[in-house]
Order: C-alpha cells, then structure tokens, then sequence
C-alpha cells in the first residue's frame, strides 16, 4: 500500500498535534486550573505558567489555596507563592490556619509564615493550643536541711503561646526552670518529712515563681508525680568529712615521729662523734705519759702513783656499779 504525499502530511500534522498537546499539558496544568475553577477559586491560566517559570510547584500553592478558599479563610495567592520561595510549608501554614479558625484562635498569616519559617510546626502549635501537652521530667533529686536526699518527678501541663512561639524558649527551658523550682524547694524544707507529707507545697512554689516567662509555652499546672528517698547525703559528708580529718592527723603525726627520728639520729651521731673525740684523746694519754717520762718532766714515782689512783678509780667504780645491781635486784624481789 502506497501512501500519496497528502496522506503523510495530515499524519505528520496529527503527530506533530499530538506532540503539542503533550508539552502543553505537562507545562501547563490544565487539570489542576480546571479543578480550582470548578472549586470557585479564579485564577487564570497564565498564572499558572508563570509559576512554572518561577519554578514553583503549582500544586503546592493551589490545592492549599482551595483548601482555605472552602474553609472561609481569606488567603492570596502571592502569600502563598512568596511563603513557598522562602523555604516555607504552605500546606502547614494553611492547616494550621484553619484549625486556628474552628477554635477561634486569632492567627494572621503573616504571623503563621514566621513561626513555620522558624523552624517551629505551627500546626502542632496551635493544636497544643486546643490541647495541652504534658511535658514529664526524670527524677530530680534535692537534699533537705537535715541532710536526706529526696527524689522528685513532675508534670507539667503546658499550652502553647503563639504570641511568643517565635524567639520563645522550648520544653527543654520549662524542665529545667521546674528543676531548679524543685531542688531549691527541697532545700529550703528543714526535713525530709516535711516533703514526703505535703510534696503540693513543691508545685505550689514552683507555680509562683513564673518560670514560663520568655518561654513559647504558658504554664497551666505541675503535679508532683513521685517521691522518693535517695541517700543521707548529710551522713555521708560527716563521714567524709571525719576521714579526711583522720588522715590529715595520720599525716601531721607521722611528720612528728619522722621529725623525731631525724633528731634522734641527729643526736646519736653527735654522741658518737664525741665518743670518738674521748677515744682519741684517750689514745694520745699513754703517749703524753711517755714523752713526760723521756723528758724527765715526770718521774717513776710520779707514774706509779697515777697507775695506783687509776686502779683504785676502776676499783670504786666496780664496786658502785655492783651496788647498783644489787639494787635493782632488791627492788625487783
């Protein structure tokens, strides 16, 4: 079968149609520019292909857009689109907007743009809002005037504050101001006892001191969930304290005794050294007593005599030194 030229080129032509048409609908969309307009949201066709040239999802401006067109929320398309260039969630803006309506919260676009291009989820924000969330701390421990550590966990019933959700402070703040509340509270009690009867006096305190302030959340309620009884944190100081004071003392009388050995030693070694002055000198007698007698300066009468009164000096000493065990003897008996 052969084919004249006018054949191929209304088949070119249907191809070439075929091909438009494709493009067209794929740059343009057409379906989503029919389902606003059957939605009752007008806008034109070439708005949609300027944002495909802005590179802007068309979808993720117009489905929100219908969305708050049907929930009777006055939103325009260039808050929209200018949310989504900044980085922003506009389907999130747009829930969060919505629900703040049904509750009749007020919340501005501008300001429901800012706190999600913050970082914060302003749904969840304005869902707390509605429904307070319950933030529970771990165990916090405090120490009472009379030394016993106790034990306390709380909730705390916390509501979102959308005024102050941009640049407020987070749950991690909440927890730990109710924290500091907690062990400056148990501190201040004079007994343990006291804490253990009444742990409302703990939230009571707390409450008063108004540790939401700078905060994104506003502070409904603290109940004290759990007491419990840790160490005597005062016992064991003493304790401590007593060792240390033990050891300090272990210290300074081992330096006494270290102290009087040294000066023991020091004293034995000059008695020796004296001894040994007394050795020498006596070493140097006999030969004083030799050279006296070569000189003639001493005769042997006169040496005979000093042999004689040493003799009877050792003799006096032998006997007083038997006298003297005798002694000692007697009064062991």
């Amino acid at each position: 079968m052969v084919l004249d030229a006018s054949t191929i080129l209304i088949l070119v032509a249907v191809v070439a149609g075929l091909i438009i048409l494709g493009v067209l609908f794929t740059f343009v969309p057409v379906m989503l520019w029919i389902s606003a307009i059957a939605a009752g949201v007008r806008i034109s066709i070439f708005t949609l292909v300027g944002m495909r040239l802005r590179r802007v999802i068309p979808s993720r401006i117009i489905n929100p857009l219908i969305k708050a067109h049907k929930a009777g929320l006055t939103v325009t398309i260039n808050q929209l689109e200018s949310h989504y260039l900044a980085g922003g969630n506009v389907d999130r803006v747009v829930n969060a907007l919505i629900a703040a309506h049904r509750a009749n919260i007020e919340l501005t676009f501008e300001r429901a743009a800012a706190i999600d291009l913050a970082g914060r989820d302003v749904l969840e924000a304005v869902q707390m809002s509605v429904n307070p969330k319950v933030i529970e701390t771990p165990f916090i421990a405090g120490v009472a005037m009379d030394g016993i550590e106790v034990k306390a966990k709380a909730r705390i019933t916390v509501r979102a504050n959308i005024d102050r959700l941009v640049g407020g402070a987070g749950e991690d703040t909440i927890v730990a101001r109710v924290g500091e509340g907690i062990v400056s509270t148990i501190g201040s009690s004079t007994n343990h006892k006291k804490v253990l009867e009444n742990p409302d006096m703990i939230s009571q305190t707390v409450l008063t001191k108004g540790l939401d302030a700078g905060t994104a959340f506003e502070i409904l309620s603290i109940d004290i969930a759990d007491v419990d009884i840790g160490k005597n944190i005062g016992a064991e100081l003493q304790t401590e304290q007593a060792e240390a004071d033990k050891n300090i003392a272990q210290a300074k009388a081992e330096e006494r005794r270290a102290m009087a050995v040294a000066n023991e030693q020091e004293m034995i070694a000059k008695v020796q050294e004296m001894r040994a002055k007394v050795v020498e000198a006596e070493a140097e007698v006999p030969l004083a007593m030799a050279e006296a007698l070569r000189s003639g300066n001493i005769g042997v009468m006169d040496y005979m005599n000093y042999k004689n009164i040493d003799a009877d000096t050792e003799m006096r000493g032998s006997i007083g030194k038997l006298t003297g065990d005798k002694n000692e003897e007697g009064q062991d008996e």
